[in-house]
């Protein structure tokens, strides 16, 4: 009891643990998102505190170097060295925005804006009244030691690093808390098929038992028809009754590998599922070659199980399940109801059920999917709504 309780609380917190995930996965994606745009708009408003502590020095700048292209237009005749200065490097453009004359070092110049920074140094852009050797625009230039800018990026990167701890660890309580109600009702649901699993063994046996022994030849028609009913739920139950029972006490087994004949077991289960067939009238075709595979028998009888019954279950009244084997393939497929796209994407889910007119708790296809991972076996689901359903396995 102690180790069923313990495979429930592991299946449990797997279940909890890809939900946690997937909330966490879009917690952290649009956490990153707020703090990128909040870490870019601090930028930008420091980096514009930094022009503005340096447009004043700039404009400075400009208004003495203007002077000094003054003096040079009055006397270009006898002075014709362009004005320099240990402080900062300028040029002058015309109103067409050509170069006259330029000691810039970067002379990418953007005459839309005043005062910006750009590849390691900062430009004032100065408008003349006056076109003093013919110049419209004078440009200031100063190199940029790159403090500011590191100790920005060191603060953005600190602050934005504890803030992302800080979202992530409330963001984990959170999901915790939001993923409560899903687990309690999970273990509530876990803890029903466990006790109806235990309460199921001893009447569905007899049931079984008293069936097979009863002779039908001796009964008259009614009662064999009747006889055939209580068959039919009998098996019906008994399929849900092993699927719980694999659920809750068989998958950790150690599994007990063998080469198997698919065909033979293929031809033992539709024989076991034939009088559910019959039940709706439906029509079996078979295209079944010998082969084989290794695995444990009883696992892969689960898979054929619950593929046949979905297919008888979910069909239609006088519809069609075929069966088609052959090596490395099998093939399953029923003129049933279909499921739609995103339907499919979560039919391997637990509990997940499509058809609330169906009996069953919604396990059967998460059995067969998690078998099929162990063994590496694919499976593909090709299915139309209102159409049917084709489930493709290769090994």
């Amino acid at each position: 009891m102690s180790a069923l309780k313990s495979r429930a609380t592991s299946s449990l917190l797997r279940s909890e643990k890809k939900t946690l995930r997937r909330f966490l996965s879009l917690y952290v994606f649009l956490v990153m998102m707020v703090i990128s745009t909040l870490a870019v708009l601090y930028y930008q408003a420091q980096k514009e505190l930094v022009l503005s502590e340096h447009r004043a020095d700039m404009a400075k700048y400009a208004y003495i170097e203007t002077k000094r292209l003054k003096v040079l237009h009055h006397f270009f005749d006898e002075r014709t060295n362009y004005p320099r200065d240990p402080r900062f490097r300028s040029a002058i453009y015309d109103i067409e925005y050509k170069e006259i004359f330029s000691l810039l070092n970067n002379k990418n110049v953007d005459f839309n804006q005043e005062i910006y920074f750009e590849d390691g140094v900062f430009h004032f852009v100065k408008s003349l009244d006056i076109f003093y050797l013919g110049a419209k625009y004078l440009i200031i230039e100063i190199d940029d030691d790159g403090v500011w800018h590191e100790h920005l990026i060191n603060r953005i990167l600190g602050y934005g690093l504890m803030a992302f701890l800080l979202f992530i660890f409330f963001g984990y309580f959170l999901a915790k808390l939001f993923v409560k109600p899903m687990r309690d009702s999970m273990m509530l649901l876990d803890r029903f098929i466990k006790d109806t699993t235990h309460e199921l063994n001893t009447p569905l046996s007899a049931i079984l038992a008293n069936i097979e022994m009863m002779d039908t030849d001796v009964m008259v028609e009614k009662n064999r028809k009747k006889l055939n009913r209580i068959n039919i739920a009998a098996k019906t139950v008994s399929i849900l009754y092993k699927d719980l029972t694999y659920l809750t006490l068989e998958q950790e087994r150690e599994n007990e590998d063998e080469r198997i004949d698919v065909a033979e077991l293929l031809y033992n289960r539709a024989e076991y599922f034939m009088i559910l067939a019959q039940s709706k009238e439906l029509i079996c075709e078979m295209d079944i070659d010998h082969a084989e595979i290794v695995m444990d028998r009883r696992k892969l009888t689960r898979v054929i199980d619950n593929l046949l019954s979905n297919a008888i279950k979910y069909n239609k009244r006088k519809g069609t399940v075929g069966i088609v084997l052959h090596e490395g393939r099998l093939e399953i497929w029923d003129t049933g109801v279909g499921i739609s796209d995103g339907e499919r994407i979560l039919m391997f889910d637990r509990y997940r059920r499509f058809n609330e007119s169906e009996g069953g708790f919604g396990i059967g296809l998460n059995i067969v999917k998690k078998i099929l991972d162990e063994y590496g076996i694919e499976i593909e689901v090709i299915s139309e709504k209102d159409k049917g359903t084709r489930m493709v396995l290769t090994w």
